[in-house]
This record gives structure tokens, sequence and C-alpha cells, in this order.
């Protein structure tokens, strides 16, 4: 998953009947992960400033685990760091009921909410009132080289099988021209290998827990997934997978170096560019594999702006986040970057845009694929929970951190399955009986 933005810091001052010229200027600090929407935005921000120059944006960039582990302890605490914060669509609701963000209510006219898309508005809202506007939001695709079927005289399905996933792998990789039959996530992290292997347990007809909140991950439907990505990735995969999360990932996939790669929908456009792509004329496109079951096969994510109950500058950090996430900001990107560069998964009109899906010739995929993602029905068994690659819990962020470890620890030979998942279960089952089971 591609993930992480924060801002920090929006003041404003005079806001109002001042003129722009005798308004104060007051900082505001943007910490993201180094992921080209977020890149994109801090281009932009002459366009906000020209609107805004009362408002001054400074950014930090950091890598993704650290970025949340910073902002949880600022939103947990209180400290009031950061007048905008980069959430997901696991934190919002949680962080909501606890009364950490300020509603994003009275938007204007022009910002049309009903314009969201319905998965993602969904699950940036509770009890019908948003909590944080959406940035961009991914479901998960198959990448392959076309190329390299052809050659090998195989097509893709449009909803491929994990068992198909793994025969093709097998026929297309080549050692001697350095091509890897599948690229996927190994880097430990609840949003980095679990959230691929998340989609692959629902798949395989698993879930996190029983109705009663008992762990199941030493069911049959875990250990099968679990066999399946140990085989892929030790059999056709890359080297050091462990170090690789989506980053890696797409670098290796746009370098030439895999034949498939199973993860998010926002590669699609850095794919598809020459300028960033070397197999950009031979990328092909199919729905995220499935096993015995589609149920939970897409992931969804979204990340989104919210601004924290403890800032000092709700006003101003609103208008930030209402121009960063508008139909005008991706009409604005469109017209200075070219459509391939629009955050995507946000917007029916978007997806409406004859420009964006001449542009973007994935983008019905895409908008299939959210739209097919249902936090609500992500497995084939009764389920407490809602969410899909993750369990919206306050617990699971320590869960799926630790399974996401163990994980790891099983493709590069530290562990076996069945001793991984059994660890585990264990762990989670302690966490639950410590902190109390959701009720």
């Amino acid at each position: 998953m591609r993930l992480a933005l924060l801002v920090s810091g929006i003041g404003i001052a005079g806001l109002g009947a001042c003129s722009a010229a005798m308004a104060q200027s007051t900082e505001i600090t943007v910490a993201t992960v180094n992921n080209p929407d977020m890149v994109t935005m801090q281009s932009m921000m002459s366009a906000f400033n020209e609107a805004h120059p009362d408002i001054k944006v400074n950014w930090v960039t950091l890598p993704e685990n650290e970025l949340r582990q910073k902002v949880t302890t600022d939103i947990a605490s209180g400290a009031g760091q950061y007048d905008v914060v980069t959430v997901s669509n696991y934190e919002t609701p949680i962080w909501a009921q606890n009364d950490w963000l300020a509603p994003m209510e009275n938007l204007p006219a022009s910002y049309d909410a009903d314009d969201l898309l319905a998965p993602v508005k969904e699950g940036l809202s509770v009890d019908g009132t948003l909590y944080a506007l959406p940035f961009y939001a991914e479901s998960s695709v198959t990448y392959y080289r076309k190329d390299l079927f052809e050659k090998a005289g195989i097509e893709m399905p449009d909803k491929p099988t994990w068992t198909q996933i793994k025969d093709f792998a097998a026929k297309i990789q080549s050692s001697s021209d350095g091509v890897y039959g599948i690229c996927l996530r190994g880097l430990p992290g609840w949003g980095q290998n679990m959230a691929l292997f998340g989609t692959m347990v629902n798949s395989f007809g698993g879930r996190w827990f029983d109705m009663d909140w008992n762990p199941q991950l030493t069911s049959d439907e875990w250990k099968n997934a679990a066999n399946a990505y140990v085989e892929l990735l030790n059999n056709y995969g890359p080297p050091g997978v462990t170090s690789n999360g989506f980053t890696e990932s797409e670098t290796l996939f746009a370098n030439g170096q895999c034949g498939m790669w199973v993860d998010s929908t926002v590669a699609a456009s850095y794919l598809s560019d020459p300028e960033t792509s070397q197999v950009a004329e031979n990328v092909g496109f199919a729905q995220a594999p499935y096993e015995t079951t589609e149920k939970g096969s897409n992931w969804l994510f979204t990340w989104a702006l919210a601004v924290p109950q403890s800032s000092k500058n709700q006003e101003a950090a609103k208008t930030f986040v209402d121009w960063a996430t508008s139909k005008d900001y991706i009409q604005t990107v469109a017209a200075d970057k070219g459509w391939l560069a629009v955050p995507p998964g946000t917007r029916q009109s978007t997806y409406a845009s004859e420009e964006y899906v001449e542009a973007a010739p994935f983008a019905p995929l895409v908008e299939t694929a959210i739209k097919s993602a249902s936090p609500n029905d992500s497995s084939a068994q009764e389920v407490p929970y809602t969410g899909v690659q993750f369990v919206t819990i306050p617990q699971f962020q320590a869960i799926g951190t630790r399974v996401g470890q163990l994980m790891a620890a099983m493709l590069s030979g530290q562990s076996s399955v069945d001793e991984a998942l059994q660890q585990g279960q264990t762990f989670t089952d302690r966490i639950m009986q410590q902190t109390g089971k959701p009720q």
C-alpha cells in the first residue's frame, strides 16, 4: 500500500476582514512520505500560496512507519504539534470516536462531497459525518508484462486465481534476463506486507477473528494462504524480499525485473509513463487475485487529510484540507502536470472525465476495484469487524505489525509457517485479553 502526508502548524491571521497585504503569515509544517502524489502536492503549493498568502506551508518527509508513530503519539497526547494530519480509513473512525479529530462540516458547496466515491466516503465517516477528506484512494490490482506473457503463450484472465499466478510466474521467470516471476511486498508492517497478505487470507476464505473475537491465525485458511505466499516468493520472487515494500517493488517492476506484481492501483500511472517506467508499453492490468472466494481480495485504502481537535488553527487547517482534496485541485494538477498526475480514487467526476480515461486507460479497472471493495463484507465467513486488509480496532496496529514481522520471518527461513502462525495467534490472543475485546 503507498502511503502518507502530514501537515503541521497551520495558522492564519487577519482572516476575513484584513486584506492579504495586512495579514500576518502563519506557518504549517507538512510531514509526508515521498510518494508521487505527495510530491506533486508540494510542487503545487504556488497555487495555494496565491489563493492564501497568509498561510505558509513547510514540509517534512518521513518513512511511513515513522510517520505513523509520530502522528499517533502527537494525536493521542493532544500535543497539538500538527494542524493537519494525514490519516487513513483505518485511523479515522477510531480517532473520531475518541474525539481526536474535528468533524469536516460546513464545507463549501463547491467542494461537492456527494461526488466522493461511496466506499471512500463511508470509510472516513462516523454516523454520517466526515472526519477526514480523501486525498487519494487505492485498491489492489495485478500488473503484468504483456510481452512476457505473449512470449510464453499464456493469457492473463480478468481476475486470476493465486494458483494461476503461481503457474504464470513459473512460465515467465527468466534468470538469464534478470526477470523474476513475481514481486510482492515482504517488508514487515501492517501497512506493508500485511496489506497484501491480509487480502490473500480473505481470498483463501480466512478471517482475523470469529464472532467472539477469538483469533483465527492457526486456521487452515491462514495456513493455505501463508504457504502460497512463501512458495511464490521463495521460488519466483527477488532476493532480499523482506526489504521490499511498495516503493521497492514499484522500482523493480518499472525497471523490468518483475514479470508480475500485485499491489496498489496508485502505481498504474507511474508504470504507464515512459519517463518513469522502462516497461510502460508492455504493462497489462487485471483485478487482484483470489483463490476460494472473491470477497476481500481487493483492498481499500484511503489517504486523507484531517484536523486534530488539538489544533489551535482549525479554520485555517480546514482551508488547506478543502483545497488539497477539492475538484479544483484535481483540475489544477491536470492542467499543470497532465491527467496521469492527478490523485486517483476519490471522485466520480475524475472517472467521468473523458480526458482522464483517455490519458489513463486503466481508469475503469481502478474504479471497479475500488467500488468492489467492501469493508463491511470482506470475508466469506461472518466477522465482527469492518475493514478489508486491516481490522478497524485500536489493537490492530500492534497486531498487524507483529504478524507482519512473523510473515517476514517465514520468508527468510527463520521460522516455519506453522511456527509463525502459532506465534501470531498467541500474540493476538494476549493483546485481546490485555486490552479487552471490543463490544
